[in-house]
């Protein structure tokens, strides 16, 4: 096996703050989420996620490949979500070894209650922390490396996320 070629310290820098900033933000959003509006952030991706899918048959097996999630921990976070009301499972019509899953009324309601205080913590701690000019980098760098990714998990990963839940 070749020697790796290992990060200078340029790269060691960028690559440290990508990994501090996706725990800070995770972190910072999970704690907005839970204060404001008693929802983990986990469950907000869901329910997010679930909306956009919206009258569609959607495999909960899709949606974990979709989250970047494993089939297991989606599973649990359902069986959670599904004792709070917020969505429910539904047996597949045409795999009688898979689920279906869709937002609830209730789950929708949530949705729309967390929404407003969850996009204002992505406006403070994003958006407006940066220049127009750094957003355009930011969505460029994002694209690149989902790209990248894409190639090795797959389409899917790359699920958009861009309609508010109104």
């Amino acid at each position: 096996m070749p020697e790796p070629k290992w990060l200078n310290d340029s790269e060691a820098r960028a690559w440290n703050a990508l990994m501090r900033m996706m725990r800070a933000l995770d972190q910072a959003l999970d704690q907005q989420l839970q204060h404001d509006s008693q929802i983990p952030h986990g469950s907000y991706v869901i329910l997010h996620g679930l909306s956009l899918h919206e009258g569609q048959d959607l495999r909960i097996g899709d949606l974990a490949q979709s989250l970047g999630w494993s089939q297991s921990r989606l599973s649990h976070a359902v069986a959670r979500m599904e004792k709070a009301d917020w969505i429910r499972r539904i047996p597949s019509p045409t795999d009688k070894r898979s689920n279906l899953v869709e937002l609830t009324d209730a789950g929708r309601q949530k949705l729309v209650e967390a929404a407003p205080g969850h996009v204002a913590a992505v406006r403070h701690l994003v958006i407006d922390a940066l220049s127009p000019e750094q957003l355009d980098q930011l969505a460029q760098a994002g694209e690149t490396i989902i790209a990248r990714a894409a190639d090795i998990l797959g389409e899917a990963m790359s699920m958009p996320f861009q309609r508010s839940p109104r």
